[in-house]
């Protein structure tokens, strides 16, 4: 059965079609465009969700939201390809950064995001807190500096979770080539042929 991803352009979602292209799963993309004047999703997403974000796939009757489980269930449907390692370290390491990457490293990036656009107060904040960021951003470099990839010397979804807030913070939150480590893994996450397909099937991505 072919799965259905409510992609949302320029947004997390782009990492679902990414895994898809991976694992070699059949997969549509239902495209969605911002607001040109909020930036923020349609309201015809609502109609997938009833909390109106990206991303959402459609499988069959199955609905699932919010990209850490929606990459949970794709490894899950795909016989565990690209999952935890059999080495129990590189398995930690591997739920550990699968959650690491909505749960502690996107929201002081999307902190910066929203202070970003606020008129006259926002400059003042913003600089608060990329020192928080800095902190995460020197982690990431250390484990990076020590293998490959995030769970060990092998590609997982892992590396998926950590490409956009990855990606948005060399966009906007001071990832550059002070950090080499970093921006290694990206250039390599970025020369995968999956990852270039994912690119053709989605549509206007501004991090890549």
């Amino acid at each position: 059965m072919t799965i259905v991803v409510h992609h949302l352009e320029n947004s997390r979602s782009q990492r679902v079609l990414w895994l898809l292209e991976e694992l070699g799963l059949p997969y549509e993309v239902q495209r969605y465009a911002r607001d040109a004047a909020t930036m923020l999703a349609p309201p015809a997403l609502r109609r997938v969700h009833p909390l109106g974000k990206s991303p959402v796939i459609q499988d069959g009757d199955t609905v699932v939201a919010e990209t850490g489980s929606i990459v949970e269930y794709l490894v899950d449907r795909a016989d565990g390809r690209l999952g935890a390692p059999a080495h129990r370290d590189s398995a930690l390491r591997y739920r550990y950064f699968l959650h690491y990457a909505e749960g502690s490293l996107m929201p002081p990036l999307l902190v910066k995001l929203v202070l970003s656009r606020v008129p006259l107060m926002g400059k003042p904040a913003m600089k608060r807190i990329q020192p928080m960021i800095d902190v995460h951003l020197d982690y990431v470099e250390t484990e990076l500096a020590a293998r490959p990839y995030f769970a060990g010397d092998q590609f997982t979804a892992a590396d998926v979770m950590m490409s956009f807030p990855l990606e948005a913070a060399r966009s906007r939150a001071g990832l550059d080539a002070s950090r080499p480590a970093t921006i290694a893994w990206l250039d390599t996450i970025h020369a995968r042929p999956a990852y270039q397909a994912a690119l053709a099937r989605g549509g206007p991505y501004a991090y890549a």
